[in-house]
């Protein structure tokens, strides 16, 4: 195996594949990534951690030799860092070793055969939608935040992914808020279809989505989820679990309505935020006409309070929320003004853009305080 490429060209597909691969492992081929390079010049960089696998493929520049070889992701990333910007690498599969050479740099890797490389059985799709990356992105980046980290109820850690007729929706809850986008969609299904892709998987898959109108391929097995764009594939194991009736949580026969500016609400919670306790991160919101009262205290005696004005009319309340919950909503609402519908002090918020297109709904759950 030989081949020469560009610093430019390999790097940014080795550092997305190196991502998935985990630094412990029980396998040492597993902290390894597999270089494959066929007879049209093209070279497959291969990362896997058994639950989640990535392949980037990138052209070789001149004369090559096939072959295949693994190799530690980690030290061949640092290494074409380290090089200078617009220099060339050089290639060779010599015995056990692959030697890498660029202008007076020559480095000799360890390598495992690629016979014991773990390779992602191929199953045949069930269901298949193709939609502009940034679509996705924006679905993944608007709803991840609310997934539960290593919860015992596993399938929270993860995200929902429900196909229908004519939508494509997410959703992620860790049981004390939730976070929910639909796309309008074509797909080839008769009744809705839930599948729950892992944490990982959807964290990897928003690394490698860029933000432009490229297509991305998807498509759902029973056990796993792959994606194709046209330099990466994308696998994951799919979540064998179900996940939980995300309509019983929409708040039903909320009869206050509190419309107000994003980016000032978000700030002011943000400001209260400091002074309320690091632990439970409580905040105490008071709710009268055409004002928000937002007060916060902690252990110590300090004590933060940010008055906002927004359009409300109605009888006043007093709700407490986690405050870091509302400032993840409001970092992600594309609106100017968001809408929040309120029943009592102790039933859940709902947070939308105030035009009310329905597109990405929040649910936060109250604190008792």
């Amino acid at each position: 195996m030989h081949f020469v490429i560009s610093r430019e060209a390999i790097l940014k597909p080795l550092q997305l594949v190196s991502g998935v691969v985990e630094r412990r492992q029980t396998l040492p081929v597993l902290s390894n990534v597999l270089l494959s390079l066929n007879a049209n010049a093209e070279l497959s960089i291969t990362g896997t951690d058994l639950e989640v696998e990535l392949v980037g493929r990138v052209k070789v520049d001149g004369p090559s030799r096939p072959g295949d070889i693994t190799v530690p992701a980690r030290k061949l990333v640092d290494i074409c860092k380290s090089l200078a910007e617009d220099s060339k690498l050089e290639f060779t599969v010599d015995d056990s070793k692959i030697v890498i050479k660029s202008g007076r740099s020559r480095f000799s890797l360890a390598t495992l055969p690629a016979t014991e490389f773990p390779n992602t059985e191929e199953e045949p799709g069930t269901y298949e939608l193709t939609l502009p990356q940034q679509a996705l992105k924006g679905l993944l980046d608007g709803t991840s935040f609310a997934m539960a980290q290593q919860d015992v109820r596993y399938y929270l850690n993860g995200m929902l992914f429900e196909l229908a007729k004519n939508y494509l929706r997410v959703v992620a809850t860790d049981g004390h808020r939730l976070a929910m986008q639909t796309l309008a969609a074509q797909n080839a299904v008769d009744a809705p279809v839930q599948l729950i892709l892992p944490r990982k998987g959807v964290v990897e898959l928003g690394r490698l989505l860029s933000g432009d109108e490229d297509d991305i391929a998807i498509v759902f097995g029973r056990n796993h989820v792959r994606a194709r764009t046209k330099d990466f594939t994308f696998t994951s194991k799919l979540v064998d679990g179900k996940f939980p009736d995300y309509n019983r949580v929409l708040p039903k026969g909320g009869d206050k309505f509190v419309v107000g500016d994003r980016q000032e609400l978000k700030q002011a919670f943000a400001r209260t935020s400091i002074l309320s306790n690091e632990k439970y991160r409580g905040v105490r919101i008071l709710l009268s006409d055409g004002e928000i009262r937002i007060l916060a205290n902690n252990p110590d005696q300090e004590e933060a309070e940010e008055s906002v004005s927004v359009e409300y009319s109605g009888e006043a309340l007093e709700i407490g929320f986690n405050v870091s919950y509302l400032v993840d909503v409001l970092s992600v609402l594309a609106s100017d003004k968001v809408k929040l519908t309120l029943l009592d002090s102790n039933s859940s918020a709902l947070i939308e853009a105030a035009s009310g297109n329905g597109d990405a709904l929040y649910v936060v759950m109250p604190m008792r305080l």
